[in-house]
């Protein structure tokens, strides 16, 4: 269970300020969303919702809480907070409503992952968290999708925990990396606690351990006759394999099978392809080869490429750490808030960077397909409407527009999850998440493999914006 104090000591001083100003119950409504495409990509993968439903479930101050707030000083030593802000916070239940993108949907840059609706002190008290979680998952889930796209359908095994970003960021990932289309994970815990198929072979420390290479995977194959998975490189690669295959016969004679070698170093594709002839030489074209080594989608396909005979990839590093675009550039902005009378004021904040400018309003994202592929995503705010002359603004090109060509449905991706802090979403198995991801992304890139998919602001919303700039300029 996540605690509300694992966020950024600002949010806390916000909140206290808002109650102090007595501000704090005016509803106001964030959206969460990223600004750019990470690994340069034109897509990403929502993940990490079903984490945050269980923060946002759980989410209380307890009494180990509010004591430790209470130790906190100011610099003049005075108490940071006042005690009848505390008990305040001790007695404080969610309320808010929140929507959100179901995860496993491909979203793109600017459209709310998630919507927060409710009071302002609440709505600032979660930004923190919400984006911790989802932030990460999301990078990794995006990730996984690339990775299992270079693979071409063969099976992604997610091998990150020994270097992943901690325990948390070791679960995480295999849990999001499962959604973007990984087979199985290494991670037993996250095994267990997702419902994730495992999987591993054994280390060279197993080789080593005995007097010769021979003897170690022959007490291998005796123990494992069924999960027979040989490792080998420890040595000499070549002879590793020809020493699996003399195991593997002693294991076809009792009635089992060896199952894979893997090759963990050395020139994978030479290796493979060697490994694939002296196997099926001998008979056992069915026995499969798993490569690992510093895989990602650039290395698979370089290996494609070379003819690579692997039949299995098992990626770590690259894949749990999200090596080349560490961190998804997520934002947590406040677009509206209600006034004394319940009008909504619509707010933003500026920026030198037109990108960085945020938008206004109470926002839906729409996405129009034809025969079941996407052709365009249109933000609205959902008091606004969309005008019946449609245009959407360009994000990335605020004097560029798109307009609707043929399309047969639409749907509107943020569904409701929490109402007044009462959860209202059925849960999903994540089995139905990673199905997902892998339908939309097969259909995304048959038709945008190598473009930018068109994202706009509704034209009534991109009117409204540009009166707040210019009121604000």
């Amino acid at each position: 269970m996540i605690s509300p104090l694992l966020t950024d000591l600002y949010q806390l001083t916000m909140a206290y300020g808002y109650w102090k100003l007595g501000m704090h119950e005016r509803p106001a409504v964030f959206h969460q969303l990223f600004r750019k495409h990470p690994f340069q990509s034109n897509y990403a993968v929502a993940a990490g919702l079903a984490n945050a439903i269980d923060f946002l479930e759980n989410w209380h101050f307890s009494e180990e809480d509010v004591h430790y707030l209470e130790g906190l000083r100011a610099p003049n030593g005075s108490p940071l907070f006042a005690e009848k802000f505390l008990k305040y916070l001790q007695e404080l239940s969610f309320s808010c409503d929140i929507d959100a993108i179901p995860e496993g949907t491909l979203i793109f840059p600017h459209e709310p992952l998630l919507r927060v609706t409710g009071p302002l002190l609440q709505g600032q008290l979660l930004e923190s968290t919400l984006l911790n979680i989802i932030n990460f998952q999301t990078l990794i889930a995006t990730k996984a999708t690339r990775v299992c796209q270079a693979a071409l359908g063969e099976p992604v095994l997610e091998f990150g925990l020994r270097r992943a970003q901690g325990p948390d960021g070791a679960l995480s990932a295999s849990r999001a990396a499962f959604i973007g289309g990984c087979v199985a994970t290494s991670n037993v815990l996250a095994g267990k606690l997702y419902g994730i198929p495992v999987s591993g072979t054994h280390a060279h420390s197993w080789v080593t351990a005995f007097p010769d290479e021979m003897s170690a995977f022959a007490a291998y194959a005796e123990v494992m006759p069924h999960n027979c998975v040989l490792l080998v490189d420890t040595y000499d690669t070549v002879q590793g394999i020809k020493n699996a295959i003399e195991i593997g016969k002693k294991l076809k004679a009792e009635g089992a099978e060896l199952r894979a070698i893997r090759l963990d170093s050395g020139d994978l594709a030479k290796l493979s392809i060697t490994a694939r002839h002296l196997l099926d030489a001998a008979g056992f074209q069915h026995t499969k080869i798993i490569a690992s080594n510093s895989l990602d989608e650039y290395v698979i396909q370089q290996l494609k490429a070379q003819g690579a005979k692997i039949s299995i990839w098992g990626v770590g590093t690259h894949l749990a750490t999200a090596y080349d675009h560490p961190a998804l550039d997520g934002v947590y902005k406040l677009s509206a808030l209600q006034d004394e009378s319940g009008v909504w004021e619509y707010k933003l904040k500026l920026s030198e960077e037109a990108v960085k400018i945020s938008n206004p309003g109470l926002h839906q994202v729409r996405r129009f397909m034809r025969d079941q592929h996407p052709v365009l995503d249109v933000i609205f705010d959902f008091q606004l409407g969309i005008e019946d002359s449609f245009k959407a603004i360009s994000l990335e090109a605020p004097h560029s527009s798109f307009t609707l060509g043929q399309h047969d449905h639409s749907i509107d991706l943020l569904q409701p999850i929490f109402r007044q802090g009462k959860l209202v979403y059925k849960k999903e198995t994540i089995q139905e998440m990673r199905a997902r991801a892998q339908y939309q992304v097969s259909h995304f890139l048959k038709l945008h493999r190598n473009a930018i998919y068109p994202v706009g602001l509704e034209n009534s919303l991109h009117q409204l914006k540009q009166r707040l700039i210019n009121q604000y300029e």
